[in-house]
Parts: structure tokens; C-alpha cells; sequence
């Protein structure tokens, strides 16, 4: 049974605003002191353009007066742009046209066929999107737009990336690519003996994981996966929950798969776009003109009645379930075990910022995923940065707890008190079990 204060993933934090963008993030402040300019003069190139006037290149010539325009009236449109070298990405400026995109991903590629997303929104208004903290690298960088704001095209007065070259600024990992080759959920304690770093211990510092040791290991994942299902449906049966869905009534509308996607927060829609590309004229592709016209509010208008018996057929669909998976790691997991590498976290630190973005959307409020990291950042130095693991891992924990207070569906932190706060106590950073906690007041163990 799913547990009743189960958790809604992206958009928790980011929440149901029309026009909110929201960032996935990853974030490397000291990147922001360093970037320059990459993209400017560099080759470009596009899916389609308006006319010949309206070429790729104009939109990376520093001319405010020049523009890209793709075709009008088709979705999905692409301009990329070869940097000439891999290089790390910390920042993205578009100045569009009124022609403009709702939906769309900043994506990076070492090879022009693989990409990796770093930045995804559902809620572009249009003007001047500057999208800072952003952490990814790669060769090529391309606007992949899946939504119109307008009936017209997309169109760029300019598209300016900002980075460093791969030999400066703060080593960051880059998360690996999910979709190949096309379109790609208590006030703080006061710090004790048994939950921090003694004042004589050597900071635990482990900036780059050894195999085996990080949650890209495959049996490390599904243990993380273990862990999350515990407290998201009471279950360490991750797989058995494709097919979950209900409305929890927490302003979302519908909660459904393995990690919680929203009808109402965008990361549906996504999904079903992503299965739909895949296995066109599915059970879910009807759906599509409906999710789009709830997202950014709790209404099932166009899904009641029988769009919950299509997702429960759907799930047993492998390649729904593979899609689930996917949009999984392009959404929470790979930009939060990327993030934590980049800090110098270990699995356990790695997993404990996975839990949060599921639960608190990336984003940089104060109670999203980037704002509870900026708090604790505030408190204690990362491992990454010279600073204690543990210590550090308590204050990232103190200040996820001061956030899900500020919730009342969240007001339950006994996944971080008597879950992550154990193995931390444990010094478990590698995450290796045997592991035993409890949430929610029920036991739970990993023997192997």
C-alpha cells in the first residue's frame, strides 16, 4: 500500500505558478567568477529555419538585430552550436523573439548524438531567459524545444553560452545522457558528538568515487532506489510501483510511477511525450492535449474517467517502464548524484541529495533542492571545498528538515531522522549494507 503522505517529485518546490521557470539543477558557484563567453562566431547549426534569412548562425553573432527563426506551426525544433572543444557549462542566456518556447531543454553532447539534459522547463514566458548555475559538459549545446508558446515558431535574437574550458575553475561530473541520440519527485537540531565530526577529525574528503563506491554502481542505484521506495510507498519493491497512481490531494492533481510524477507539475507530460516518441498511438499519447491543459493547476479535466486503468495498462509495458527510468535519471537522479560528486560526496552523501530533489524539486527557492544546498553551504564547508563529510552532511540534513516543516504533507521527517541520520551516525559514507532503518515508523533492511 502506498504510504498517505506519500511525495509528489519535480515541482514540490518549484511548485504551480504559470511562467515559473525551473531549473534542474546542478550548481557550481565557483563557476560563475570564471565563465566566459563560448559561443560567439562559433558553427551553428538547426533542425529548420523560416527562411534563409533567418539561419542558425545569427543567433551566435552578438547582433541584437539579427535572428534564427525555425518553421512555424511544428514542434519538436533544435539549434545547436559546436564550441569546438568539450567545455564545462555553467550559464545560458536567451534573448528570444516574440516567437518563443514554453517548453524546452538546454542540452550538452560530446559527440553531436548522445545528450545530456542540464537545464528543463515547462513554463517559458518569453524575453530574456538567463539561466545561471548550470553544470554540464560537452562540446555542442543545443535548445531542444518540445512546446510553442506561440502558434508561430521558436525564434533567438541571441543564444550565448558561458562556461570554462575543462582544465579550469571547480572539477564537476557530468551526468551521463538518459535520452541518446534525439529528444531526450524539523527545525535543525543543534549539531551533537554523535551526529558530527569531532573538532580533531581529518575532514572525510572523496572528491572524485571509486567504483563500486558511488550510486552509478549499478547495485548502489538500486539500493538508493530501495531506500526512496520505502518512504515514497512504503515498499522496497521500486519496480512494483510503474503502475501506482492516485490523487493525494496535495494541489498536484495526479501522483503516479516510480517516482511521482505530477499531471500538474510538468514531469508528466514529459513522460508521456518521451513514451509517446518512443511507441506512438499508445494508450497514454490520447492524453497528451490534456495534460498540457492542466499542467500548473490540480485538474483532471480530460483524464477522468479512465485515464488512471490507461496508466495502470500502460505500466506493463516495458518500454513505459523503460521511459519511466529514463525521464527518473534526466530529471532527479543524474543531476543530483552529479551535484554531489561535484561537492565531493560519497554515496551516502550522493543519495541524500537524490532523496531531496525527489521530494523537494531542483530549483533554488528556499525550499527546493538548490535552496536547502545553499543553506547548508552556509553552515559548513563541502568535502570538495576542504570541508568535513560528516559535518556537512548534517547540515545539508538540518536544513531539509527546517524545509519539509514549512509543508504540512511533509511535516513527517523520519525518512531523514531515523533513516539517513542513522547511516550517517553509522559513518556509512560508502552506503554499504547491511542497512536498517525505519520510516514512518516501520522497519526496513537491506542484507545485501
Amino acid at each position: 500500500m502506498n504510504h498517505p503522505l506519500r511525495l509528489a517529485g519535480l515541482g514540490a518546490a518549484a511548485l504551480l505558478a504559470a511562467g515559473t521557470v525551473t531549473t534542474v539543477v546542478v550548481m557550481q558557484g565557483a563557476d560563475a567568477a570564471t565563465e566566459t563567453l563560448l559561443s560567439q562566431g562559433r558553427p551553428a547549426t538547426s533542425s529548420s529555419v523560416e527562411s534563409s534569412s533567418l539561419g542558425a548562425a545569427q543567433a551566435f553573432d552578438g547582433n541584437t538585430g539579427t535572428r534564427w527563426a525555425s518553421a512555424e506551426g511544428s514542434d519538436p525544433q533544435w539549434i545547436r552550436v559546436d564550441l569546438g572543444a568539450a567545455k564545462r557549462i555553467t550559464h545560458v542566456n536567451l534573448q528570444w523573439e516574440a516567437a518563443y518556447g514554453k517548453a524546452y531543454r538546454i542540452e550538452t553532447s560530446a559527440d553531436g548524438n548522445a545528450w545530456t539534459a542540464v537545464y528543463s522547463t515547462t513554463g517559458g514566458d518569453g524575453g530574456t531567459d538567463d539561466l545561471t548555475g548550470l553544470s554540464g559538459t560537452g562540446r555542442y549545446v543545443r535548445l531542444l524545444g518540445t512546446a510553442r508558446g506561440t502558434q508561430w515558431g521558436y525564434s533567438l535574437w541571441e543564444f550565448k553560452v558561458y562556461g570554462t574550458g575543462l582544465t579550469e575553475g571547480t572539477p564537476t561530473a557530468s551526468p551521463s545522457a538518459s535520452r541518446t541520440g534525439g529528444p531526450p519527485a524539523s527545525a535543525s537540531p543543534s549539531a551533537s558528538p554523535s551526529r558530527s565530526a569531532s573538532a580533531g577529525a581529518s575532514p572525510t574528503r572523496s572528491p572524485t568515487a571509486t567504483p563500486g563506491k558511488d550510486l552509478n554502481d549499478p547495485r548502489k542505484k538500486d539500493i538508493a532506489m530501495q531506500l526512496v521506495s520505502s518512504a515514497e510507498n512504503s515498499s522496497l519493491d521500486w519496480k512494483a510501483q510503474y503502475k501506482y497512481i492516485e490523487d493525494i490531494g496535495d494541489g498536484r492533481g495526479y501522483t503516479a510511477g516510480i517516482i511521482g510524477f505530477c499531471s500538474g507539475t510538468g514531469d508528466m507530460l514529459e513522460l508521456v511525450e518521451l513514451y509517446t516518441q518512443r511507441v506512438p498511438g499508445n494508450v497514454l499519447a490520447k492524453y497528451l492535449p490534456a495534460l498540457r491543459g492542466v499542467n500548473n493547476s490540480d485538474s483532471h479535466a480530460g483524464l477522468d474517467p479512465n485515464f488512471t486503468k490507461d496508466w495502470r495498462t500502460a505500466a506493463a509495458d516495458p518500454a513505459f517502464q523503460q521511459a519511466q527510468n529514463d525521464e527518473r535519471d534526466r530529471v532527479y537522479f543524474n543531476p543530483s548524484v552529479s551535484q554531489a560528486k561535484a561537492d565531493g560526496l560519497r554515496a551516502l552523501g550522493q543519495f541524500i541529495y537524490y532523496d531531496a530533489i525527489v521530494m523537494h524539486g531542483p530549483g533554488n527557492s528556499s525550499v527546493s533542492f538548490g535552496g536547502i544546498r545553499k543553506a547548508a553551504m552556509a553552515k559548513a564547508k563541502t568535502p570538495a571545498q576542504g570541508g568535513d563529510e560528516a559535518t556537512y552532511l548534517n547540515a545539508f540534513l538540518d536544513a531539509r528538515v527546517a524545509a519539509m516543516k514549512t509543508e504540512e504533507a511533509h511535516s513527517d521527517t523520519s525518512r531523514v531522522d531515523t533513516e539517513q541520520r542513522v547511516f550517517l551516525g553509522n559513518r556509512n559514507f560508502d552506503l554499504d549494507p547491511p542497512l536498517s532503518w525505519k520510516v514512518y515508523g516501520d522497519p526496513y533492511t537491506i542484507t545485501a
